[in-house]
């Protein structure tokens, strides 16, 4: 079903107008007159971001709280992923970013021509002279 957006843009506004007056009529935290008014509005937010990305290729800025909520899901499970792993795994992780750091400082070391190294190394003992 393709809607128009300026109709479900209309009945977006008329959803926003009734979520505030349902609030501030609220009796209660779970009162259902703003249940009810939470799931219009969020009815009708889908439906008017999907009228206008079919008819415009565009979206809102916004996201659902349902739709944070799964991303939440996703970003724990892929946690969970983690808390999986044994300490065998965390180790052998740790040993193999020590290495790959030593190779890289011997690189660096190689890098460096003598003339460069001696004249940092006076350098130093210089400074360790007017220091002491």
């Amino acid at each position: 079903m393709t809607t128009e957006p300026r109709a479900a843009l209309d009945r977006l506004i008329a959803a926003l107008e009734a979520h505030l007056a349902a609030a501030s009529r609220r009796q209660g935290e779970a009162d259902p007159a703003v249940v009810a008014a939470y799931q219009t509005l969020a009815d009708a937010f889908e439906e008017y971001d999907e009228a206008l990305y079919d008819a415009f290729d565009e979206v809102t800025p916004f996201v659902l709280y349902d739709e944070a909520e799964d991303a939440a899901e996703d970003d724990d499970e892929e946690l969970d992923d983690l808390d999986e792993l044994d300490d065998d795994d965390v180790i052998d992780e740790l040993e193999d970013d020590e290495d790959d750091d030593e190779a890289d400082d011997d690189d660096e070391l190689e890098d460096l021509d003598e003339s460069e190294l001696d004249g940092e190394l006076d350098g130093e003992l210089d400074g360790e002279r007017t220091h002491r």
